[in-house]
């Protein structure tokens, strides 16, 4: 079975699994899942716990124990196996499998592992995982789906906002979960219950948004024009190179470029999908290039990329990061498919 963080709380008010696999990528949301599995285990008597943190030269046979014996005190327990690289390596791998064959009624089993991908997701032991119990799916939380989160957390402490007020919220911490939840925390502090006016928040919230140089290239795509003129302020604010924005956002030109080419020829649209390397939220954003933007504002597009390009190696006299806005305003000028 899997779930998303958000369904946890549900299913552990039926039940209690004998194993949870936390599998993601969001280190705040990861933390709540397994805080959440313990609270429910120790409702129901699991009180000892004991945590395995798997580094270089462990030894995989303490797992196979602690499997294998119950609580000093007799009862219940909680075992938590912590694989940081995700990676076992032959020994781990079929101790896991071992471990998951022999499920011990008396043990909840809590594994946390970064985001692995699909090569591991299909392997032996992270297969023997998901079949004996739980996995949770731990993503980062979307752009678009963030203000209903910040409002769902406004809710738990009886504050509410209005869409504008989330918007204004999400945007000072977009990309920084962990931020956004410590300023939630703050508003509960610093403003009364009950709904929340824009001129409290403001003065509450600080701006702790963080971007990467693939967000930059996503609102391009999508012609969210001022979110794209906020990242790339952000970029440039945080040291980031304008190398590496330079380069997600050209070869996201160039796969919807090469897709566009194919759906034109009357290709199977997956299929260039794959092809191309186009994954997961990413595929959003080609899909939405590809209904807005046409193939001459694409070239000319690539075009200005390539006098960026110059300009960051010191070719041309310019400003890279002003080349960034004109880009965006152009495609968002100029873009009717």
């Amino acid at each position: 079975m899997a779930l998303r963080p958000e369904q946890l709380e549900a299913q552990l008010e039926k039940t209690l699994g004998a194993l949870y696999v936390i599998h993601g990528d969001e280190p705040l949301l990861a933390l709540e899942a397994a805080d959440a599995i313990r609270a429910a285990a120790r409702r129901r008597g699991h009180a000892e716990r004991e945590v395995l943190q798997v580094e270089r030269g462990f030894d995989w046979s303490v797992l196979t124990h602690a499997g294998a014996s119950l609580s000093l005190f007799g009862g219940a327990k909680i075992v938590e196996l912590r694989m940081p690289s995700g990676k076992p390596g032959a020994d781990g791998a079929a101790a896991i499998v071992a471990y998951c064959a022999r499920p011990a009624a008396e043990i909840v089993t809590i594994v946390s592992l970064p985001r692995l991908d699909r090569t591991a997701q299909s392997s032996a032991w992270f297969r023997a995982l998901s079949g004996a119990g739980i996995v949770v799916d731990v993503f980062p939380i979307e752009r678009a789906r963030l203000p209903a989160w910040i409002g769902a957390r406004l809710a738990r402490q009886d504050q509410r906002a209005a869409p504008e007020v989330l918007e204004f919220i999400a945007d000072r911490v977009e990309g920084n979960l962990l931020a956004a939840h410590q300023e939630v925390q703050k508003l509960a502090l610093l403003a009364p219950r009950g709904a929340l006016s824009l001129e409290a928040v403001r003065e509450a919230v600080a701006n702790v948004a963080r971007y990467d140089a693939f967000d930059a290239s996503a609102a391009l795509l999508v012609g969210d024009t001022a979110r794209f003129a906020r990242v790339i302020a952000g970029l440039k604010n945080e040291g980031e190179a304008p190398t590496l924005v330079l380069w997600a956002i050209a070869e996201d030109l160039r796969a919807l470029a090469r897709v566009q080419d194919g759906v034109q020829a009357g290709r199977p649209f997956d299929q260039l999908m794959r092809e191309n390397r186009i994954w997961g939220t990413r595929q959003a954003a080609v899909r939405a290039g590809l209904r807005r933007i046409a193939r001459s504002s694409i070239d000319r597009a690539i075009r200005r990329a390539a006098e960026i390009d110059r300009a960051i190696k010191g070719v041309a006299k310019a400003d890279p990061w002003e080349g960034f806005i004109r880009m965006g305003l152009e495609l968002a000028h100029g873009s009717s498919a």
